[in-house]
């Protein structure tokens, strides 16, 4: 009995003791979530104001607009390396964290030193006149009728013969022609050859900032049609010509910032954003004209931004399998020259996995959405979508690894690539962009997004690379596309193909990444803008030529658009 009895107190005990940790669990658990939202929401607050900080300074009126290759670009440049310094990322640039590179842009108008001045009346450059690229420095003045030409006088030339007579030769090169003209004149006592065309035929002529020919003996303008109908229209009249020549090489100085983190991995992960912008103005990429300071809050402050912060944040990862390589570019708004620049010239050997890039992130709104290119570039990012997500996040995956920011220069180095983009708005390229239209909230959920991502992709290995469709980038609204990919890198004359988007007329024709194109029917072009312009004046079903350069050769394709 009395054993019995204290059996029975023993279960009792017992029994209150799992009570008691039947209660405690939950209450326990409870604490533990308690502290881990209390400590999230700490860790969410300091990113929420280092975001706004670094936004609020790179877009600041005090670094210009960022321009690359300018003292205000500098100044983001030496802010983000201070960043990734305080932040414990390793130097990775060729001199501590910087990586400087020339963006040679060719010739130019130096400025304030190219006049032309008819009977007293100032000439506007490019609008009513322009030197060509072969023309001489120098400073000439002199009387001069459109049909009298007498030694030590400026000499005018109408290309409208030369033009009839060439009428459908594809082997005729106006510039050519003009040169040669220019050698003839001065040999028989030309100051200055002004050139004009009276015909309604296609001329080509134009500034090839390009140009590395020989130049001319005497300097070498043309004037416009716009110039012809305002300022020479008496063609029996006496012209006084004041003229002065100044076109110099246009270079600059721009710099990548590089750090790293090294987990002592087989494979290094790269993380990117560009740090410039549009300045002024200065390199007419503006939407609204030059002479303010395009801040780029958004374009793209907010990815640099972001990169900082990743660059901080990752500091504590438990992903150890990749190291991480962050780089801000310079030169992206040019053409990518920054990433380029990098893949030619890298500034730390790695073994490349994936590319991240982060370009316009701080205009986050749910009905334009977050859109995350680059999910074909490799099988391994549809399992790791399938199993991260942000239910703060309206999400549009694109497959393609192109598109007109950094992430394409390593998708053309077979790099699978991630593109963090919210989309563009009414301020894009403006002077409106401005650090108090940012949603920093939203950006603060994508970073977050970003190291969900990361992690996943953590045990994932080396990731396999996938070719993707390409996008055609567009700098204004075309009647019709070849459907190629511009180089906005290259530095000769013609558009070089970066490219072939698939399926479309490009690569029907056969065309391939490394063509140059030279011509469509009767308009020749020498870059990126001047191609752009001869699409403008062709529509679908018209048929046309196409020439191109392929190495040495050349090259004529039939094309209907």
């Amino acid at each position: 009995m009395i054993v019995h009895l204290c059996r029975n107190t023993q279960l009792r005990e017992i029994m209150k003791k799992l009570l008691f940790i039947v209660v405690l669990v939950p209450v326990v658990a409870f604490s533990q979530n308690r502290k881990q939202r209390k400590a999230q929401e700490k860790a969410d607050k300091e990113t929420l104001a280092n975001l706004k900080a670094n936004v609020m300074y790179l877009a600041s009126d005090s670094l210009e607009g960022r321009r690359a290759g300018t003292p205000g670009e500098l100044k983001a440049v030496q802010y983000v390396a201070g960043q990734f310094k305080k932040d414990g990322l390793q130097p990775a640039g060729t001199y501590g964290y910087i990586q400087e590179f020339d963006i040679d842009e060719g010739k130019q108008f130096t400025e304030g030193k190219n006049t032309c001045n008819i009977n007293g009346q100032a000439l506007e450059i490019k609008s009513d006149y322009f030197p060509l690229a072969y023309s001489k420095n120098v400073s000439i003045d002199g009387s001069a009728s459109l049909d009298l030409r007498e030694k030590g006088s400026p000499w005018f030339f109408d290309v409208k013969d030369l033009l009839d007579d060439n009428k459908g030769n594809p082997h005729f090169d106006i510039n050519d022609a003009i040169k040669k003209e220019a050698k003839r004149d001065k040999d028989k006592g030309a100051t200055a050859l002004i050139v004009m065309n009276h015909s309604a035929l296609v001329d080509n002529i134009q500034f090839n900032k390009n140009d590395t020919s020989e130049l001319c003996s005497i300097p070498v303008i043309f004037i416009t049609a716009d110039g012809v109908k305002k300022y020479f229209a008496d063609a029996s009249a006496t012209y006084d010509i004041k003229l002065a020549v100044d076109i110099s090489p246009k270079k600059r100085k721009a710099h990548n910032v590089v750090g790293f983190l090294n987990f002592n991995a087989p494979t290094t992960v790269i993380l990117g954003a560009h740090l410039d912008h549009l300045g002024y103005g200065e390199d007419g990429n503006s939407l609204d004209g030059q002479g303010q300071i395009h801040n780029g809050a958004d374009d793209n402050a907010s990815g640099t931004s972001a990169l900082i912060e990743l660059g901080r944040l990752l500091q504590t990862t438990a992903s150890h399998n990749n190291n991480y390589l962050f780089i801000a570019f310079s030169g992206e708004e040019l053409g990518l020259f920054g990433s380029k620049y990098w893949l030619e010239h890298p500034s730390k050997n790695i073994n490349a996995n994936y590319m991240i890039n982060m370009d316009m992130v701080g205009r986050y709104d749910s009905s334009r959405k977050l859109t995350i290119g680059g999910y074909g570039t490799s099988p391994v990012w549809g399992g790791i979508f399938n199993t991260t997500t942000d239910a703060n996040l309206v999400v549009k995956l694109d497959s393609s690894g192109s598109g007109p920011s950094d992430h394409a220069s390593f998708y053309r180095k077979d790099i699978p690539v991630l593109f963090f983009f919210t989309n563009s708005h009414s301020d894009y390229h403006k002077a409106t962009d401005d650090w108090d239209k940012i949603n920093y909230d939203g950006e603060l959920e994508i970073v977050k997004y970003i190291t969900r991502i990361i992690d996943a992709a953590n045990d994932k290995g080396k990731f396999a690379f996938t070719k993707t469709r390409d996008q055609e980038a567009r700098n204004m609204s075309l009647p019709v596309t070849l459907g190629v990919i511009p180089d906005y890198g290259y530095s000769g004359t013609g558009m070089r193909i970066d490219g072939v988007s698939k399926g479309k007329l490009a690569e029907r024709l056969g065309l391939l990444a490394g063509d140059v194109l030279l011509q469509l029917g009767e308009y020749k072009f020498v870059d990126v803008v001047t191609y752009m312009t001869a699409l403008q004046h062709f529509k679908k079903g018209d048929k046309t030529t196409l020439r191109i350069k392929r190495g040495t050769d050349e090259k004529t394709f039939d094309v209907q658009f």
